[in-house]
Parts: C-alpha cells; sequence; structure tokens
C-alpha cells in the first residue's frame, strides 16, 4: 500500500436513520435521525448517551440485525446488508446468555467450534483468551456459578475468539461493581495495545474518557458532538494551572499578580479532587496493605 492510499475505515456509518413502526396506525418511533460516524482502524471509538438514546439500535444496525430505514453502514467497506462484512467481527451485547451448565471453558470452545476454529489450534486459544480476560482459575467452574463482572469478562473472551479486527461492545461494564469494571477495562486498554479496533457503547462517562480515542455523544437519536477526548472535554474559556507543594508566599504573589489582570477571575485555590472510583481503588490498596502487614 503507497503512502498515498487511504484508510479503510473499520466502521461507517452515513446519514443513517431507523424508524421504529407502532400499532393502530399510531407515528412511528425515530430511534436514529441522520447519524454519522467514522471509526478508524485501530482506534477505541466511544459512543455515549443516556438509556433510549439510540445506542444499541446504531450497533445493530452496523451488525447487520437491524435494517435502516434510511442511510447506509459498512464495516472494512462491505455493507452491512452483507452477511461477509461480520467475517472478522467480535460483538458482546448488553445482557449475553450463556449456558449455566457449561464451564468457562466449555463455552469457549463451543463458540470456538461455531466459528470452525481448527481443534488442534482451539486449546492454545481458549488457554490465551482466559489468561486475558483473568479467568483462568475459573475456567473449569460451571458458568451457573460465575458472578456479573465474571459473565462479562468470559463474554469478552468469546467475542475474541475468532481474532477478530473489531470488536463491539455493547455496555461491556452494565450492573458490575467496580473492581469488575476495572478488569473490563484495562482488557479494552489492553486490545487497544494490540492495535484492535474496538468500538465501545456505554452511560459511564469516566470509563469511556479513560479508554477511548475518539468518543461520540448522542441523544435522542441524533450525534450531538463528535471528537477526540481532549477536544471534547477541554475548556477554552479556563486556565488550569497545577502545582505540587507550593508555598503560602508563592501562591500569595500568585494572588497579586492576578489581581493586577482586570479581566482575570479566581476561581478556586485549592486542592484538586479524585474521582470515586480512584478513592475506591486507594481505600481497597491500604485495606489490602494492612491486612498483609497484620498477617507477618
Amino acid at each position: 500500500m503507497s503512502a498515498d492510499s487511504p484508510i479503510l475505515a473499520a466502521a461507517e456509518v452515513t446519514n443513517l436513520h431507523k424508524q421504529f413502526t407502532t400499532p393502530w396506525g399510531r407515528p412511528g418511533v425515530y430511534a436514529l435521525k441522520g447519524v454519522s460516524l467514522t471509526i478508524a482502524e485501530g482506534e477505541v471509538y466511544g459512543l455515549i448517551g443516556p438509556n433510549g438514546s439510540g445506542k444499541s439500535t446504531l450497533m445493530k444496525a452496523l451488525l447487520g440485525l437491524v435494517h435502516p430505514s434510511e442511510g447506509t453502514c459498512a464495516i472494512f467497506g462491505i455493507p452491512s446488508t452483507d452477511p461477509i462484512s461480520r467475517a472478522h467481527v467480535g460483538f458482546l451485547p448488553e445482557n449475553p446468555y450463556f449456558y449455566k451448565f457449561l464451564t468457562g471453558r466449555e463455552t469457549l470452545r463451543f463458540y470456538g467450534r461455531l466459528c470452525g476454529i481448527p481443534r488442534k489450534t482451539l486449546k492454545a486459544k481458549i488457554d490465551e483468551l482466559l489468561q486475558l480476560v483473568g479467568l483462568e482459575e475459573a475456567g473449569n467452574r460451571r458458568i451457573g456459578g460465575y458472578s456479573k463482572g465474571m459473565l462479562q469478562r468470559i463474554g469478552v473472551a468469546q467475542a475474541l475468539i475468532q481474532d477478530p479486527r473489531l470488536v463491539i461492545l455493547d455496555e461491556p461494564t452494565a450492573g458490575v461493581d467496580p473492581i469488575g469494571s476495572r478488569a473490563i477495562r484495562d482488557i479494552i486498554l489492553e486490545l487497544k495495545r494490540r492495535g484492535m479496533t474496538v468500538f465501545l457503547c456505554s452511560h459511564l462517562l469516566e470509563q469511556v474518557q479513560e479508554v477511548c480515542d475518539r468518543v461520540g455523544i448522542i441523544y435522542q437519536g441524533v450525534m450531538m458532538a463528535e471528537g477526540s477526548v481532549d477536544l471534547l472535554t477541554e475548556d477554552l474559556s479556563r486556565t488550569e494551572i497545577i502545582l505540587d507543594y507550593a508555598s503560602p508566599s508563592f501562591l500569595n504573589r500568585m494572588r497579586s499578580l492576578i489581581d493586577q489582570d482586570p479581566d482575570a477571575i479566581l476561581r478556586n485555590i485549592g486542592h484538586p479532587h479524585n474521582s470515586l472510583e480512584q478513592v475506591f481503588f486507594a481505600s481497597l490498596a491500604q485495606y489490602m496493605q494492612t491486612n498483609q502487614s497484620d498477617k507477618k
């Protein structure tokens, strides 16, 4: 491929409309209204919005599970209406269902066989995926005994069983506790490190901000904003100065300089706040460290 060759988009949605019909002749409900987006190969793209905003409908249209009322969807240049477009896609729905009588290892073997993976290579692939999602020790336990977080992680593993080029994750941390949510976040970061394309749908804004390269904000079926995380979160009306261990005298001099600018407004000088997730894991680390010290 020459340097001037265009980069093939992993996923492309153009002017997508989706109207669901309603009974008794009432007007149809539009779930999507002219949505367009492009996901570059190798990036992590996050789609955020409240429940009912059209996130899942957009993902299903991209996967060919929902037929658009208007507009087009394509995966690696192949229309989503063509089943071949899903050959290189792994998908984790919001509420995946697994056979509870199977173990985690048997579940991955089942999906691997469905994908036509040879038996000779399937065992090594299952071992690799169980390690990736942190379920090596639980691989021989039945799915029925898994927690919600473990179910989501085995769901991510099944989405990766055929080495997809694009992974679509619909609310992967829905109903998952902070520890499980952190584990799934780390898995997404590892996929990103490996150069895999990830399309993430979530209403957890902090998680999306941590893992995504670009973000789309959707509300009532309309894409309200789109761009890189840095671009969307930057507040050009404010200037932030972060100092470590600044002396009181230095802070006083800073206040004097600010007072000399008639347009500058000093909002606050104080200590920054950590997120609740940071507080939770810091408290957990301190607790575990204390317990380990007590056992010695």
